[in-house]
């Protein structure tokens, strides 16, 4: 176990101190805390990251913690999981409109790009029309 933990549920106004107040009550020691906030508004997500002094004091807070009322709203509070190691995406890391998913092979029947899901298309419409091309055929 990790000393970071991850604590979620929060109400959108609460403050680091008072979050700071809420982990250290137990007579335990807290390095830092960051509530992370959206980048557009500045506006809290309802969840922060707080570093404590070792795993037993982490473990003493998750216990002691999780589920608590803060402000109306039951905390949620856990170890914090590095970057990476949830669940994920299951074509990695990245988004955009790509014809292929990140970090995987093409997949047969083209890559196309944005709504081409499996279609295989082919130079030159069927259809007709557009430049060039005879109508009818």
């Amino acid at each position: 176990m990790g000393n970071r933990l991850f604590v979620g549920n929060l109400p959108f106004d609460v403050t680091e101190a008072q979050v700071r107040d809420l982990i250290a009550g137990g007579g335990r020691t807290v390095h830092s805390v960051k509530i992370v906030t959206d980048k557009e508004t500045g506006r809290s997500r309802g969840f922060a990251f707080v570093d404590v002094e070792d795993d037993a004091q982490a473990q003493s807070a998750i216990s002691e913690l999780n589920g608590k009322d803060l402000g109306g709203r039951a905390l949620v509070i856990n170890e914090a999981q590095e970057r990476g190691q949830s669940g994920g995406s299951k074509f990695g890391s990245g988004g955009g409109f790509r014809g292929t998913p990140h970090g995987k092979e093409e997949r047969k029947g083209g890559g196309g790009g944005f709504g081409m899901r499996g279609q295989e298309t082919k130079r030159g419409s069927q259809r007709g029309g557009g430049r060039g091309g005879s109508r009818g055929n």
